[in-house]
């Protein structure tokens, strides 16, 4: 990790994202249908509502208690009874391929950056450009430095572009993301 990120606005949920890996991935599965900041914030309202955060504990919790948890307002996400499960479904792959350590997914054996990047895909809720976003996550500010990570990660890797959570680092930044995704979204509704 090269510091802290700044993604949420709120200091204690940027923290945790800092210093677990499991927070990051889950923030990463949650950022879909919900403003950055809320999908980024929810590994805190996770933590604090069950009292522990590691992948043993979330997956091997009852399911209907992870939604409940998910549901307390302020909610963990608009969607909590899916995005509950999915949590649960990533939680229990972690368990299952990578002995609970998150970190392991761009740790063990050193990976470069396709390696990384079909793990991740082969996660739970981790599709092609999740996956590319967050391993351009982890080489523009968690520190990674696996061989051609940027390529891996196609467009997000560039240097000095505003398309992703990858890219904030500051208020400033989170507002050119939001520029740029609206743009994008733009053209696309204006193709025929």
């Amino acid at each position: 990790m090269t510091g802290t990120l700044h993604i949420t606005g709120d200091d204690r949920a940027d923290e945790l994202l800092s210093s677990n890996p499991l927070a990051l991935l889950i923030g990463m599965l949650l950022d879909q249908q919900v403003a950055m900041e809320t999908a980024f914030a929810g590994p805190l309202k996770i933590a604090d509502r069950l009292g522990a955060f590691d992948a043993e504990t979330i997956a091997a919790a009852q399911p209907d208690d992870v939604t409940e948890l998910f549901r307390i307002s302020p909610a963990v996400h608009r969607y909590p009874a899916n995005m509950a499960g999915r949590t649960q479904a990533l939680c229990q792959a972690i368990v299952d391929d990578w002995n609970g350590d998150a970190a392991a997914i761009w740790t063990r054996e050193e990976p470069n950056g396709p390696e990384v990047l079909a793990r991740l895909k082969a996660l739970p809720g981790f599709g092609e450009q999740k996956a590319k976003i967050f391993l351009a996550l982890l080489g523009k500010q968690y520190g990674f430095t696996g061989e051609n990570w940027r390529q891996a990660a196609g467009n997000y890797g560039e240097d000095g572009c505003f398309r992703s959570v990858a890219d904030i680092v500051s208020p400033d930044s989170l507002a050119r993301v939001r520029e740029t995704k609206k743009a994008a979204k733009a053209a696309a509704k204006a193709k025929p």
